[in-house]
């Protein structure tokens, strides 16, 4: 890099070497989160020491190293000093991240888990909706009837009309100003739709009633009803999940 460059601020490319180095690093780390999930490394337990890391993966102390400081970002190990890595609980798990929630929506097959995002969903999403309903201008407003009409149009393509599902609530979470609250649902939304055990069933009867919620959603912020858009998001989210779950009785989301 020429004396110029480097005062204009102008950073070289990262070498090749580190460039594999991290991309190692990561794909280690998603292999070791997905064996801690699935419970091959169990709580309490610690890591395979770093040559036997090295051995399995085939990678340098560097790489496992940097791949262990990724795990313990994401709480899923502590390392301890005489006593190495330690697998953490599930309790100190980060839930937010993408790997680690991926992981665990795949290895749960009592969609527990499941449960737990639809409640945490539909906590934040109808405070969201109340907000909205104070503050909504006549533009919103404009805007989620537009995307509820086109919502009934659209019944018979599933695939279509959950993208829309999806806009629709996204403009309610836009419309209350809560950037953290609509972050963590995102963030959220971004690994169930991966999951065929969260979307569930796609018959237009199904698309047709979630719309009817929708609906409901929009006359009460229409209308300037924070305490009915509220209840209208709460009742909605629990029972567009009640009709695509399967297995017993949903404790979690009782209330």
């Amino acid at each position: 890099m020429t004396a110029s460059g480097q005062l204009n601020g102008a950073a070289a490319a990262p070498p090749v070497w580190a460039r594999r180095s991290t991309n190692l690093a990561k794909a280690i780390t998603a292999e070791l989160v997905q064996r801690i999930v699935r419970g091959v490394h169990q709580p309490g337990t610690p890591l395979p020491p770093e040559p036997a890391l090295c051995e399995t993966f085939a990678v340098s102390r560097t790489v496992v190293r940097e791949a262990v400081k990724i795990l313990q970002e994401k709480g899923l190990v502590q390392v301890r000093q005489g006593t190495g890595t330690i697998v953490t609980a599930p309790s100190e798990w980060d839930m937010l991240d993408d790997l680690v929630l991926g992981a665990t929506i795949a290895e749960d097959d009592t969609v527990a888990i499941l449960d737990d995002v639809v409640v945490t969903r539909r906590v934040l999403e109808s405070d969201m909706a109340n907000v909205a309903a104070r503050l909504a201008d006549q533009e919103t407003v404009d805007l989620l009837r537009a995307q509820v009409d086109r919502m009934d149009e659209l019944v018979g393509d599933h695939v279509t009309y959950e993208e829309h599902d999806r806009a629709f609530h996204d403009m309610i979470m836009r419309a209350s100003g809560n950037r953290i609250a609509r972050a963590v649902v995102r963030s959220l939304q971004g690994q169930v739709i991966r999951s065929a055990a969260y979307l569930g069933r796609t018959e237009r009867a199904l698309c047709v009633a979630s719309n009817q919620g929708h609906r409901r959603i929009y006359d009460r912020i229409a209308a300037h009803d924070p305490a009915g858009a509220a209840e209208a998001m709460f009742t909605h989210i629990t029972d567009a999940w009640l009709v695509r779950r399967s297995g017993p009785d949903p404790v979690r989301l009782r209330r």
